[in-house]
């Protein structure tokens, strides 16, 4: 059930091969790992009064639980779909089936990038889209997530 007493709760997506920040790419995504960047997300929620809770997964269809389950449980979705932004409908309908706000993220710029990253599917079923900013892109999520809640 939602926590409607006291903080608000969201929560961070992480969709495939956000795992491997750190070790894959560094060139775009840079050399800092997903465990200290997720306590540093984490953090910044706490610092401006909401609960947090991360979720990573490679699978579409875990992430499209983690989705449908949020409706009872968070108060607004901060999402890395990774590669399924291009092309992932299902996860798209599972974003507008919730009902609650959400926000995508991405740390590159997926708009610079090859051609094929330069489409989201899931952007017009989000509040907003925070691109290019590397892991501070979570952070400016999080405070617009703040002001949606």
């Amino acid at each position: 059930m939602k926590n409607r007493i006291g903080k608000k709760k969201i929560l961070i997506i992480h969709g495939p091969n956000v795992n491997l920040l750190g070790i894959r790419e560094t060139s775009i995504y840079g050399k800092e790992n997903i465990t200290s960047i997720n306590q540093q997300i984490t953090l910044s929620a706490e610092q401006i009064g909401l609960e947090c809770e991360v979720f990573q997964s490679n699978s579409e269809g875990e992430i499209i639980d983690a989705i449908q389950q949020s409706r009872e449980e968070v108060d607004g979705i901060i999402i890395n779909a990774g590669a399924y932004t291009h092309y992932s409908i299902a996860i798209r309908d599972a974003i507008s089936a919730v009902h609650i706000p959400c926000i995508e993220v991405h740390c590159s710029n997926i708009y610079n990038r090859e051609d094929f990253r330069s489409k989201s599917v899931i952007t017009p079923v989000c509040a907003g889209s925070i691109v290019g900013f590397g892991k501070h892109s979570y952070f400016l999520a999080v405070v617009a997530m703040k002001n949606l809640v």
